[in-house]
């Protein structure tokens, strides 16, 4: 794992600019750092190395292939890189310099071209490559985005890097606050590809790559891999079996990318919940291991809070070496600060606490750790995709124009006055029973359950009423045609999230949370073989007679007792209320504050502060609404 960062442009001391651009994202790769420049044109790239393959000076980056007419700087690892070595070979016996996947891709590169080298390639990744032969510079990002790369434009010159805070070491960084962007970030808690926080930077998109000639704007971009393509593919060829055949197909696909993202030269281990996903992996990891795996888990003293005691008899029974660590509210609180750094651009999902916090404890261990997620994506374990599918087919019995006249209605009357009119019982039955009524009532105007979906995603329905002058750009839930027309609601719902909210969100959280202490992560639910296997799968074989996730579940309870994984889904929560009007007051209030907001000119100061004071007061819950704010507040104060 490493971090990569570049230019293609005119720069007056390319190896101080690439040093400076390297050194800012060093937690990414602290090992080595390398860096390379030309002059005709002027171009650079910079490196900055976390070894986990081919510890020796043999892996270290830039990299140039053979022939000399390549230059590579790569972030991530390819899983089936022994394979392609070996195809290699068959075609011509190579001389090769060490065992790094590194080295592997850029034979495969010289030998079968870019395009199809990705499509071969399994694994996660962002590349930087330069083309000497045909001046051309080519960005890559993996399938579906575990490895982040921004792009963009500073004073006419491109550049590049894993991380924003690079770029802004490029000279004479003074791109603008993008206000649209911003907008996005209040809605989704994070900002969307291609969208980054600043005017002019971006984000490559996952399964894409770019091609740049020169530091104009005149860009060519194509998709080696898409969701649409594989989920359509999916759907024409669905998987015929039997459920028990579904059950043994998917343990055996999993259980090979388990065993294949085991590789490392380095200690390894997981994360463990104690949930279904990590669970599995935990479980297929351990089964294909002669050792005991290394388990990780933190735990908090409030029940409510707490999964570290299932997790901890989860790994006794698949026979782990487990490491569990309770954490107090104090040592949570601590991480508050960092998280600016460590997000880089605005980041609101609060279970980056404690995604930290776990990524920080095993790298006393290990290097690399093995995560669950994606599982819920791609075997329908949120229950807001049953509970949208019901809501849908009971709303849509009612006309249309009669539910956006009630729609209007209900809105008419503000979040506050509902409180006061549907106070008493229902009140204290239904917390924030106000925001409940507006977001009903959105909900009530859906045109499909695309739109259905946006609304629930939707942290706030509308982000205007909070900023000023920031309008949303448009997201694939507003696009004039739906994608996935051939899926039935459900299906359409998972392939959406695979899109937007996995990449935007969850690989976001877990890249950045484990990197800025030098860990790696990797994701085997991601394995190509196993999202092709989700996307031919029949709906019934994910969720089951209410169900979720059944197909997962049946693997996971051929090593794991049922009754240690079935209860409620609790996800990796903190009590942000409380401590909003606890020990995060003061800190939130400073952040908040009614002249300071008037000054920053972001925010629509009467109305922030509304939902402040009523938050404080305990009159409505609005605190995940203004954990964004602060977290966006938080941000540019560390970024003036």
């Amino acid at each position: 794992m490493c971090g990569i960062a570049g230019y293609l442009g005119e720069v007056k001391h390319p190896i101080d600019c690439l040093t400076k651009m390297a050194d800012a994202i060093s937690h990414r790769g602290p090992d080595n750092m390398g860096v390379w420049s030309d002059h005709n044109p002027s171009i650079g790239f910079a490196h900055s190395r976390l070894s986990i393959l081919d510890l020796s000076s043999a892996g270290n980056q830039p990299m140039h292939s053979s022939s000399g007419n390549y230059v590579i700087i790569f972030n991530g690892e390819i899983y089936n890189h022994k394979s392609l070595r070996s195809e290699l070979n068959l075609i011509n016996q190579r001389n090769w310099l060490g065992h790094s996947d590194t080295e592997t891709l850029l034979a495969a590169i010289e030998e079968w071209g870019l395009k199809k080298t990705l499509v071969k390639a399994k694994g996660m990744f962002a590349i930087a490559l330069w083309d000497k032969l045909n001046k051309k510079l080519s960005l890559v990002r993996d399938r579906l985005g575990e490895k982040p790369l921004y792009y963009g434009w500073v004073h006419g010159q491109f550049v590049f890097a894993s991380e924003l805070k690079a770029i802004k070491k490029f000279p004479k960084f003074e791109n603008p606050i993008d206000r649209n962007s911003l907008a996005l970030f209040l809605r989704f808690n994070s900002i969307p590809s291609p969208y980054s926080i600043y005017e002019d930077i971006y984000k490559l998109e996952p399964g894409q790559i770019i091609e740049v000639k020169t530091s104009s704007k005149d860009l060519k971009k194509q998709s080696y891999w898409t969701v649409d393509e594989t989920y359509n593919k999916g759907n024409s060829q669905k998987f015929l079996g039997s459920s028990e055949e579904a059950v043994i197909q998917l343990e055996k696909i999993l259980s090979d990318a388990v065993s294949s993202q085991m590789d490392a030269d380095v200690p390894l281990g997981a994360f463990l919940s104690g949930g279904v996903d990590s669970s599995t992996i935990v479980a297929l990891m351990q089964s294909n291991s002669n050792s005991q795996v290394n388990t990780f888990t933190i735990g908090f003293n409030s029940k409510d809070f707490d999964e570290a005691k299932h997790a901890k008899m989860v790994a006794k029974q698949l026979g782990t070496k487990h490491h569990d660590m309770y954490v107090t509210d104090s040592d949570a609180l601590k991480v508050i600060p960092s998280l600016p750094t460590i997000y880089d651009e605005p980041f609101a999902d609060s279970s980056q606490i404690p995604t930290f916090l776990v990524s920080k404890f095993a790298k006393e261990k290990v290097t690399v750790a093995l995560s669950g997620d994606a599982g819920d994506e791609l075997f329908g374990g949120y229950n807001r995709y049953i509970f949208a599918e019901k809501m849908f087919k009971n709303i849509k019995k009612t006309p249309l124009f009669f539910r956006r006249i009630m729609s209007k209605v209900f809105l008419s009357i503000e979040e506050e006055k509902w409180s006061i009119l549907l106070g008493g019982l229902l009140r204290k039955r239904y917390a924030n029973i106000g925001y409940k009524v507006h977001k009903a009532a959105n909900v009530l105007s859906s045109l499909s359950t695309r739109d259905l979906h946006f609304k629930l995603i939707s942290q706030i329905q509308n982000p205007s009423d909070w900023l000023i002058n920031g309008n949303e750009y448009k997201t694939v839930f507003e696009e004039e045609t739906e994608r996935f027309s051939e899926l039935n609601s459900i299906e359409k719902m998972m392939a959406y999230d695979l899109i937007t909210y996995l990449p935007t969100d969850i690989l976001t959280k877990i890249d950045r949370a484990a990197m800025a202490v030098s860990l790696e992560t990797r994701v085997p639910f991601l394995d190509t073989e196993v999202i092709e296997f989700s996307a031919s799968l029949p709906m019934e074989y994910k969720i089951h007679n209410g169900v979720t996730k059944w197909v997962l579940r049946e693997v996971l309870y051929k090593y794991v007792p049922k009754k240690l994984i079935e209860r409620p889904k609790m996800g990796f929560a903190i009590p942000l209320a409380d401590w909003l009007r606890g020990p995060l007051k003061d800190w939130a209030e400073s952040l908040l504050d009614e002249n300071r907001l008037h000054d920053e000119g972001f925010f629509n100061v009467k109305f922030v502060r509304n939902k402040w004071l009523e938050h404080l007061s305990g009159k409505n819950n609005w605190d995940h609404q203004l954990w964004n704010v602060l977290m966006f507040q938080a941000w540019l104060e560390n970024n003036k």
